[in-house]
């Protein structure tokens, strides 16, 4: 399977997980997934009202600089940890 398939598939196998990750599995999640599809943070970062919305951009700031292939391999491995634990 050619790795943008591997990337794809583990898009949606995250949404079959019989339960929901924790938090910190979810941002991991979310950055790694966006540092992979389009590189490094874009934008500003969100107000202090938006908590959401500030962890998904800071999550996905600390990644700035990662290729995008280690982004990839990065969530491809984490959904197929969290696979094995969460069904």
């Amino acid at each position: 399977m050619a790795y943008e398939e591997q990337f794809e598939q583990a898009r949606k196998d995250v949404q079959t997980l019989s339960r929901k990750p924790g938090n910190d599995d979810l941002l991991y999640l979310y950055a790694h997934f966006k540092q992979g599809s389009v590189g490094d943070v874009t934008g500003k970062r969100p107000g202090m009202l938006d908590m959401v919305g500030r962890a998904k951009y800071d999550a996905w700031a600390k990644l700035k600089g990662m290729d995008q292939d280690s982004a990839r391999q990065n969530y491809i491995s984490k959904v197929e940890a969290l696979r094995k634990s969460h069904g």
